[in-house]
């Protein structure tokens, strides 16, 4: 059976968009990003502390490396709730 080509009755038209000059607001300025990287090294620096192979059972190992690690979890945290500086 061979299908019937229809044409549509009115053209696909597109509106033209308006030009937007209003400037971007961003979620985090620079602050944030600031803070969201120092906290990410701590992270890192309470990884670096926990690793290793020998003294397993070291004091820095077991409570300085995992508290450092949930001190950068909460300075994370921190960079994300903190609210921008209004520019107004």
């Amino acid at each position: 059976m061979a299908q019937k080509v229809t044409k549509p009755t009115t053209p696909f038209k597109t509106q033209p968009t308006p030009a937007n000059n209003t400037p971007v607001n961003f979620i985090f300025d620079k602050a944030n990003y600031t803070v969201f990287i120092i906290a990410i090294a701590v992270v890192a620096l309470g990884f670096f502390l926990m690793s290793g192979t020998t003294d397993i059972y070291s004091t820095t190992k077991i409570v300085v490396a995992p508290v450092v690690v949930l001190i950068g979890f909460g300075i994370g945290f921190y960079a994300i709730l903190r609210k921008p500086a209004s520019k107004a």
